[in-house]
């Protein structure tokens, strides 16, 4: 939602800092590969009734590196390269989704020969929460009233991503399944996070099995009221007319 920063733990190639990637004994240099001519790559002419044609193939002195090592460094083995398991910090982009891909520079493996390090790529898997789910930009969440909040309007407090609670007015005759909104509290854009999305809230009404005789008194005189049939002592009617029910 908001950003931040990670640890993460990985292993990859470093180029061997007793040789600096060379592979070859400090003091010593790699020596130009005779075969080859340091190109690589070998070719072969060849003539055939079909006509001349010339074969390319990797040297095999060298195995294409065009350098030769004739003593190798100790501590990689001539390989010019280590595995190190380092510690890397991420930082998070406010408004990143899951199974974003994320690129940090100069964390790959180390170029061949003390060449410059790759890229390290980093897909992010986002938690699911019990309360708020994602849709694009907006954050979606159920909020329970009850009957008596629906029917005469209120103000109740949501919780919010933002982790303040926010005041949300609950107008009259409230239907189960509204959708109500508060503007620019949902998730940051990730090009802008100055600029966020909505938070839909959809409202649940709360109908009771069970009331006190006082209550049921009130209701039933509303019900006559409104001139509602109801079975003598029930509330089923009532509230089935109320909310559509």
């Amino acid at each position: 939602m908001f950003g931040g920063e990670k640890e993460i733990r990985i292993s990859h190639l470093e180029n061997c800092a007793t040789c600096n990637g060379t592979g070859a004994r400090p003091g010593t240099r790699p020596r130009t590969c005779s075969t080859c001519n340091g190109a690589g790559q070998v070719r072969r002419a060849a003539r055939t009734p079909f006509g001349s044609f010339t074969q390319v193939s990797v040297c095999p002195t060298c195995d294409g590196e065009g350098q030769v090592i004739e003593e190798k460094c100790e501590t990689c083995a001539g390989r010019g390269e280590r595995l190190v398991t380092k510690t890397v910090k991420i930082s998070i982009p406010a408004g990143v989704d899951d199974g974003r891909r994320l690129r940090v520079a100069g964390h790959g493996d180390g170029g061949r020969r003390g060449g410059p390090p790759g890229d390290l790529y980093v897909f992010i898997t986002v938690d699911k929460d019990p309360e708020f789910q994602r849709e694009g930009i907006n954050i979606i969440s159920e909020l329970k009233i009850s009957y008596i909040q629906a029917i005469l309007s209120s103000r109740v407090e949501v919780n919010t991503v933002d982790d303040k609670p926010q005041e949300l007015l609950i107008p009259a005759g409230t239907q189960p399944g509204t959708v109500l909104k508060l503007e620019g509290k949902g998730v940051p854009r990730l090009e802008n996070p100055a600029n966020r999305g909505d938070h839909l809230i959809i409202v649940m009404v709360d109908v009771p099995t069970k009331i006190s005789p006082e209550e049921r008194e009130l209701l039933e005189k509303i019900a006559k009221i409104r001139g509602d049939r109801i079975e003598k002592g029930g509330i089923e009617g009532f509230f089935g007319k109320v909310f559509g029910a």
